[in-house]
């Protein structure tokens, strides 16, 4: 079996992987990049609007995979997406249409999601929905699918064989969420014979975690809701589906109304129709705050019923001003929160949780809350792996290769890891057994 990562080398981000045998190809991931071709910036997702596909090949957007795209005959047998980020799927749009994709169901979903209420839309898929622990054939390759511990919901790892050789890709994965089980019993149980290991290191280089985990969140978001005197702002990804499990805990344990939008409401009742453990708009303390913008994404999409559904627990601004100091309510940095803050009297002692990574808080948003009077407490756990369960991961698949991806820090590998192989972004390699 040939392996080729054509992006995820030395950057995390972007990822895309092929497979190839004798008459057979596959590609593993086709996301779009989260830095710029120099890695000194921020990848400009603006770019990619209106542009063909050659044009995005020549600016090395999209990867250089012959018989992939439209416009092209088709001569790729599938693709395998792990999870429902960008950086893992954000390029499928241009898929040749005749051409499979093979994802989870919560992935699926997740991304139906983004394309109603975010600029950037897949549109339909090729999708066919893969059970995990159930092996299926894609041409000469037999997959095998593992759920795995990550940020986003129902993310996979895959075991790759073809002509006696077993690769397994790891995608993004961790062993301290809410799904942490997994992590142990890939650990304690992993498959065996593994020719190749591709595995993530986006962890590697970066400093400790305050929080350990997602049961340390959730005590923190607590912490921060018994001592608080004025509203709570939670700044969190809607699609982070553990940490809006976290939030509603701390909020139950601490008789908070945790006041979620338009957008998170819809995720979360689409998700909750095949997983009842999560928390609905109806659930107690929950409530749902209406945006005109949601509002309107959910109507145009056709689920305009969902609205009057999601109307049993409105909550208006005036309501939340005059019960602030018992209220989460789930925001992020964009043009919502100026709005909101405006109706709030007063604003200052709010306090806002910011659970996401550090990176996207920027010296402009922290100096406009020390206008406001308002308080950053930085309270997350990352979606990816530290290096001591990388290294328990390792261990436990003992691979004869282990080929470094999505990481930022590929040559500190060899410190941490057994047979590393450095691979160079669109260098093809024989897998060896």
């Amino acid at each position: 079996m040939q392996l080729l990562i054509h992006r995820g080398t030395k950057e995390i981000g972007g990822i895309c992987v092929e497979l190839m045998t004798g008459k057979s190809r596959i590609i593993v991931d086709l996301g779009i990049p989260l830095v710029s071709a120099r890695k000194d910036q921020p990848f400009d997702s603006k770019v990619i609007e209106g542009k063909t596909v050659k044009q995005l090949l020549d600016l090395g957007v999209l990867p250089a995979v012959n018989g992939l795209y439209r416009g092209d005959a088709p001569c790729v047998d599938a693709v395998l997406i792990s999870h429902s980020h960008l950086d893992h799927y954000g390029l499928l749009r241009y898929v040749h249409p005749d051409i499979s994709i093979f994802i989870s169901e919560g992935a699926r979903e997740m991304i139906g999601v983004s394309d109603i209420f975010t600029p950037h839309r897949t549109g339909a898929l090729n999708a066919r929905i893969v059970g995990c622990g159930k092996k299926f054939k894609v041409a000469e390759f037999e997959i095998t699918a593992f759920l795995v511990d990550h940020s986003a919901f129902d993310a996979l790892a895959f075991l790759i064989e073809a002509n006696g050789t077993r690769v397994f890709y790891s995608g993004d994965f961790r062993g301290h969420g809410r799904k942490s089980a997994l992590f142990k019993k890939m650990v304690a149980d992993p498959p065996r014979d593994i020719d190749c290991l591709l595995m993530e290191g986006s962890m590697i280089g970066r400093g400790e975690q305050i929080y350990k985990d997602e049961v340390a969140v959730e005590r923190g978001i607590r912490e921060v809701l018994e001592s608080k005197s004025n509203i709570a702002f939670l700044f969190a990804s809607s699609q982070n589906i553990d940490r809006l499990v976290s939030a509603y805990k701390a909020c139950r344990k601490t008789g908070t109304t945790f006041v979620i939008d338009l957008y998170t409401a819809f995720i979360l009742h689409r998700l909750g129709a095949k997983t009842k453990s999560l928390p609905q708009f109806n659930w107690p303390n929950v409530r749902v705050k209406f945006f005109k913008y949601h509002a309107d994404k959910i109507a145009e999409a056709g689920h305009e019923k969902l609205l009057y559904l999601f109307n049993q627990q409105k909550i208006e601004m005036e309501e939340i001003n005059r019960t602030k100091e018992n209220v989460l309510m789930i925001l992020r940095d964009n043009s919502l929160f100026p709005k909101v803050i405006a109706h709030i009297h007063p604003v200052g002692g709010a306090t806002i949780i910011y659970s996401m990574w550090e990176g996207y808080l920027t010296d402009k948003f922290k100096g406009y809350c020390r206008e406001k009077g308002i308080s950053i407490k930085q309270i997350h756990t990352s979606g990816h792996a530290i290096p001591k369960d990388l290294t328990a991961f390792a261990k436990a698949l003992n691979p004869r290769s282990l080929v470094p991806i999505h990481t930022f820090h590929s040559e500190r590998y060899g410190e941490l890891f057994d047979n590393v192989k450095l691979l160079e972004d669109e260098e093809p390699w024989e897998v060896p057994v």
